[in-house]
């Protein structure tokens, strides 16, 4: 009647009958009473069980590795080409510039450069503010914003992006590094450690992107970033304080509480000429901030705040320079191109360690941030960013960065959005700034002398306030509790241990929460819908019954030696429940127990070791116990192990209808 595992074999016609058809109905005038139908009951076609087609191991591997490695299958657009279009499709993979170049029009080019220009007015201040940020001088931020944007135009894929410094990766370098070398005691040296952490965080991007190997990055969740961001943002806001106040001694350190001691502890250094000042363009700032998030259409608005913001604030300082003797200035930028730095790239001493660990951490988060804003802003315009060209493109602008002045680049949220909002259509637009960021290099910097730290600071708060996103939190809160649990674990590491460890914090938790699920999967009592051959949650689906004498069940997880010893014990609670559940209420006596394995995606041989523990165990308790619907490889597993002979005829079904039902008309025959 069941299937039998020495006829199991491979099946090319999937509705293959294996079994005179057989039926049963279930009629209820009670939750779980097995009634006769006065009418001859419709047919239930019984059909095998498949193995999978026979594949070799080479095979099998070949197969898994490009699935892991090469979901995308790159190389198709290769299949059944000329030898001279294989050549062009080649550069068109590595370089997307040779993509769209050819059919560049001059009404590109208009539009792109109005978003050059636009993104350029908001990338001068917020490159030297985030040098600054990163404890670097803030020339850093000048040549960051020129040599990165013209590499990735060549060697990115997506429109949009807006490449330059960015504050998370910019705060947790300045936090890091200060940890082990003083900016202020040894500058050269930290600049030398800023430079090395650089091309080491372009190394692994790159790799990341070479390799393959981007799912890595996967592990920083959103509710990890989301907490991580909005710590940061707290830090670094409190940070600026030193700018907004006018104090001139301030803590190095990153945690809440050294941060605010600094502040109240200094209170004779506060300038009340650089609090009404820095206050002010901090609210002119918020303010057209807030009527672009509210516009969409006056974008134009908040980007070119920062920039007028940065000059009116030094006109301010120069006119009454004799009556603001308080006040902070940046003072002398060198004039000049990207002088080269490869000469000051770090590879031998003590604090080798400390820049290749900046270099990896800050590389994943430039990296996320850079893929992640990339992606949004692709599916709003229906076009494809590759990921693992993404890596590469940026990988290779930070080690080309690192020996030319610069410091971690990656795409900016907010340069971005502004690109979007002007009209940007193609990547020039990075080139567009990056020219208008080299003619300031050349003839513009003597202008900064007098620009104020606090306007910095500013441009600084009102970049970095928008990371706290507490209606995200809440989602978390109101979907997934372990999930805003890892949020509040970043969000209170951050500000209350460090940077990089709150984010470690973070990480380990998301672990955690993945091995909790491989560990204690979910298992489920199944009932059918009436009417159908449906069966699902009888916890879920109120309509669901029972089956009298058979006890469904399902786990929705792999079968691993994880979780083997936990699904044993919990298949055989359930069942001890069940018959506690029939012994009060005097139903049909429990018979049979069905696994439903279509949520099974795997097994090993604990799985399988455990299943046949299982059957013995309920054997000796006169109790059937059978599988449904086992995946392919789960089949070709069990088929392999030979546990399916033990089995014997009533064994494995391709669904729990067809079990149900076999059974049934088995103990109707029998005497």
């Amino acid at each position: 009647m069941g299937l039998n595992s020495k006829r199991i074999e491979d099946c090319s016609d999937n509705a293959s009958s294996l079994h005179q058809e057989t039926s049963v109905t279930i009629l209820t005038d009670g939750p779980t009473r097995l009634m006769s139908s006065p009418h001859p009951p419709p047919s239930i076609e019984m059909h095998k069980v498949c193995l999978p087609p026979h594949k070799t191991t080479f095979q099998k591997l070949k197969l898994k590795l490009s699935e892991i490695f090469f979901p995308d299958d790159p190389l198709y657009r290769f299949k059944n080409q000329t030898l001279f279009n294989k050549l062009v499709l080649g550069l068109q993979f590595f370089f997307p510039i040779f993509q769209w170049a050819p059919n560049y029009s001059f009404k590109l080019l208009r539009s792109d450069v109005v978003s050059g220009l636009t993104i350029a007015s908001l990338a001068i201040p917020q490159g030297i503010s985030y040098a600054k940020l990163a404890n670097l001088p803030p020339i850093i931020g000048l040549y960051s914003s020129f040599v990165p944007p013209l590499i990735y135009s060549v060697l990115g894929s997506s429109r949009h992006l807006a490449v330059g410094p960015v504050s998370i990766a910019s705060l947790v370098m300045g936090t890091m590094l200060n940890e082990a070398v003083s900016y202020t005691d040894d500058p050269n040296l930290y600049l030398r450690l800023g430079f090395t952490a650089t091309l080491f965080a372009g190394v692994f991007q790159a790799s990341l992107g070479f390799l393959r190997l981007g799912f890595i990055i996967d592990f920083l969740s959103k509710a990890t970033l989301i907490g991580f961001m909005a710590g940061a943002a707290i830090i670094v806001s409190l940070q600026q304080l030193k700018g907004l106040l006018g104090i001139v001694h301030f803590t190095s350190k990153m945690q809440l509480i050294p941060v605010l001691s600094s502040v109240f502890k200094h209170k004779n250094e506060w300038s009340w000429q650089t609090i009404l000042m820095g206050v002010s363009f901090l609210t002119l700032l918020l303010t057209t901030r807030q009527i672009s998030m509210r516009k969409p259409k006056l974008f134009w608005v908040s980007a070119a705040t920062p920039l007028t913001s940065v000059i009116l604030s030094t006109i301010l300082v120069v006119l009454f320079k004799s009556k603001l003797h308080g006040i902070q200035t940046i003072g002398h930028l060198p004039k000049g191109l990207n002088p080269p730095s490869s000469n000051m790239l770090y590879f031998n001493g003590p604090f080798l360690a400390v820049a290749i660990k900046t270099g990896i951490v800050t590389g994943i988060l430039s990296l996320t941030e850079g893929i992640a804003v990339g992606r949004t802003f692709a599916a709003l315009k229906n076009y494809q960013v590759d990921g693992n060209k993404e890596m590469m493109a940026i990988g290779l602008m930070n080690m080309a960065g690192s020996c030319s002045s610069c410091y971690v680049t990656t795409g900016s949220f907010s340069r971005s959005a502004v690109n979007y909002n002007a009209g940007a259509q193609t990547v020039v637009s990075n080139i567009i700034m990056a020219a208008a960021v080299l003619v300031t290099l050349l003839f513009l910097m003597p202008l900064f002398y007098y620009t104020p730290s606090f306007i910095l600071a500013a441009i600084i708060i009102t970049a970095v306030i928008g990371l706290i996103d507490y209606q995200a939190a809440y989602k978390l809160w109101k979907v997934d509790k372990l999930d805003f649990v890892t949020c509040i674990c970043s969000f209170f590491g951050v500000l209350f241990i460090s940077v990089p460890l709150g984010l470690a914090i973070a990480v380990g938790v998301s672990v955690f929460k993945v091995l909790l699920h491989v560990t204690r999967p979910n298992t489920v009592v199944l009932g059918n819908i009436p009417g159908t051959q449906i069966y699902q949650n009888l916890s879920r689906y109120r309509e669901a019954l029972r089956i009298p004498s058979f006890l469904v069940l399902a786990v929705e997880a792999p079968f691993y030696f994880a979780n083997a010893t936990y699904l044993q014990e919990r298949i055989l609670r359930w069942i001890r429940e069940e018959e506690e559940r029939i012994k009060n209420n005097r139903e049909s006596m429990l018979r049979c127990i069905i696994l439903d394995m279509t949520a099974v995606t795997a097994i090993d041989t604990s799985g399988i070791d455990t299943i046949c523990e299982l059957r013995k165990t309920l054997e000796k308790r006169s109790l059937m116990f059978v599988l449904a619907n086992p995946v392919g490889s789960v089949m070709e597993k069990l088929h392999g192990s030979n546990m399916l002979e033990s089995f014997g005829l009533q064994g494995v079904y391709l669904s729990v209808g067809e079990a149900i039902a076999d059974i049934s008309s088995a103990w109707k025959a029998s005497p």
